[in-house]
């Protein structure tokens, strides 16, 4: 396939790559897209982060609906295009991975901690607000499963939550600025899975190719942003990466 052989040059050229990965990497781990016709958004309202803040029933709402689907998240496991990644990671040739994802899938792939930049949190453990002590799901299930009781923290009695962005809170400003300056170092700019449409997120591509960056999207579907693209791929992920980077 010439486009892959393409995005193999482009990344052999390349000295600081950044990856940029949405729901689409994961969909292939068999994580839903929660966005997509028939995905938990579009079957339930959204509960906004001021509903979770004041009311205590729309909290409990909100642990339904983490435990009712907990299970898919906690039982996948990182593909294809997740270890291919962590390769180039490992070489030194990626820098970066500025997530939009909250399923932890990047780590588990071999990836540190500090090599991943999470823009929307990260659902697998839990969180206070007020002191951002962590805390694991497990304890707080073990609490919720005996009559809804809610979490709260131990160290200071703030409110717990998982450890993500819901819509009406404000973006984390260290991984926005993180992003932002990884953006702005880098040389080739990869985009895997998302369909850059959630702002302001999607505005770090363009960010990229204004800069200099070569700009690379993978989706399987079309974006707004394929025209300012370099190289655009319409395929699955995994196959297209490990021919790419040449891992299995």
């Amino acid at each position: 396939m010439a486009a892959v052989d393409d995005l193999r040059r482009m990344i052999a050229d390349a000295t600081r790559i950044v990856g940029f990965t949405g729901a689409g990497i994961s969909t292939e781990s068999g994580i839903p897209d929660f966005r997509s016709p028939g995905g938990i958004w579009t079957r339930y309202r959204p509960i906004e982060f001021g509903d979770f803040l004041a009311s205590e029933e729309a909290r409990r709402e909100s642990w339904r609906r983490k435990f009712a689907t907990d299970a898919v998240m906690r039982n996948a496991t990182p593909n294809a295009g997740h270890r291919a990644l962590a390769r180039l990671v490992e070489q030194g040739r990626m820098t970066a991975i500025v997530t939009q994802n909250i399923d932890g899938l990047h780590q588990a792939s071999g990836v540190a901690d500090d090599k991943v930049i999470e823009l929307h949190g990260n659902a697998t453990y839990a969180a206070c607000l007020d002191c951002g002590e962590r805390y694991e799901l497990e304890w707080v299930r073990a609490l919720f499963d005996q009559d809804e009781t809610l979490p709260e923290c131990r160290q200071c009695g703030g409110i717990v939550k998982t450890a993500t962005i819901s819509f009406g809170q404000s973006m984390p400003e260290i991984e926005m600025e993180r992003a932002r300056e990884e953006t702005m170092a880098c040389d080739l700019f990869v985009v895997l899975g998302s369909s850059l449409v959630v702002y302001p997120a999607a505005a770090f591509p363009m960010m990229a190719k204004r800069n200099g960056a070569r700009l690379v999207i993978l989706n399987r579907d079309p974006t707004d942003q394929d025209d300012a693209a370099d190289l655009v791929i319409h395929d699955e992920i995994g196959p297209t990466m490990s021919r790419a980077v040449g891992v299995n």
